[in-house]
């Protein structure tokens, strides 16, 4: 799906110092908390506890996630709730765009949650949402952090017939791992959904893995492969935090020296950009990705 995790209670052992947060501040920060308060406005940065949320803000970038706040899938890593997700609000893609104007977003990235219990999977309030955040806010650049709509090349042909900047489905791990981690997810479609894009006309394509949960490093250079193959072009790496005692455990915390690693090799494969870090998640830098 397209929700990460951002919450740790990791049982491992006490969290390294590459791990510790600093809280967010700075004069933009505070100007959009405050908006967010104000006009109770939803964003998957705040209800996220992104550790990123201060940095990005004072950017001007923030991530707004669409079609409820309950998914069809039960991932092993993410802290979303799964269940029968209500009824579509229509209405959404107005109230979200409305939110970027309101918080004068110059870059947003839009996510969802799995919606495998409507025919369309979601995809036209996809659409819808994207051409009125384009109504409303004509200076505001988007990537969309979409779900793989099970490979159903019509509903991803709506996302591309709206032209986001960028177009981003993670693949969350490796290979041998998926099953246990996204489920009902498929590594090989994923893959597909990402070369998909590329091919019939997306600017941009971005994908995003997590370590931690027990990949080894050559998994996690034959995923990169995979991923260039597929003509991906920016990669985002981050360190998996355990959401709930009900979650996946963390297998390891991954040295920054490792990470450091993975960037250079990701770059040397010829992906365009590369965000590898503890503490980078799917929308990290994001506004850098466009260019």
């Amino acid at each position: 799906m397209a929700i990460e995790t951002i919450t740790p209670n990791t049982a491992l052992k006490s969290k390294p110092k590459w791990l510790r947060v600093k809280l967010p501040t700075g004069k933009k920060y505070t100007q959009l908390r405050g908006l967010v308060d104000k006009y109770n406005l939803h964003t998957i940065c705040t209800s996220g506890s992104c550790p990123n949320m201060g940095e990005c803000w004072g950017e001007g970038t923030a991530t707004f996630m669409i079609l409820g706040n309950i998914c069809t899938r039960s991932c092993g890593f993410c802290g979303v709730q799964t269940g029968r997700p209500e009824t579509v609000d229509w209405e959404e893609p107005e109230k979200v765009a409305r939110s970027i104007k309101i918080m004068e977003i110059k870059h947003a990235v839009l996510t969802s949650v799995d919606r495998d219990d409507l025919k369309d999977m979601g995809s036209i309030i996809w659409s819808e949402t994207v051409k009125a955040v384009r109504r409303m806010n004509p200076n505001t650049t988007l990537e969309t952090l979409i779900p793989d709509f099970q490979g159903i090349e019509s509903h991803l042909d709506r996302i591309l017939a709206v032209a986001p900047e960028v177009i981003s489905h993670n693949m969350e791990t490796v290979k041998r791992l998926t099953r246990e981690v996204r489920i009902q997810a498929k590594y090989e479609r994923s893959l597909g959904v990402l070369k998909y894009l590329k091919d019939n006309g997306a600017n941009r394509t971005k994908s995003g893995i997590m370590l931690g949960l027990g990949e080894n490093e050559e998994e996690v250079i034959e995923t990169l492969v995979d991923l260039r193959e597929a003509k991906v072009d920016v990669v985002t790496i981050g360190q998996y935090l355990q959401p709930s005692k009900k979650h996946l455990p963390v297998k390891e915390f991954i040295t920054p020296e490792q990470f450091k690693k993975y960037e250079v090799l990701g770059l040397e494969m010829g992906f365009r950009h590369v965000e590898s870090g503890a503490l980078v998640r799917s929308s990290y830098k994001a506004h850098k990705h466009i260019k």
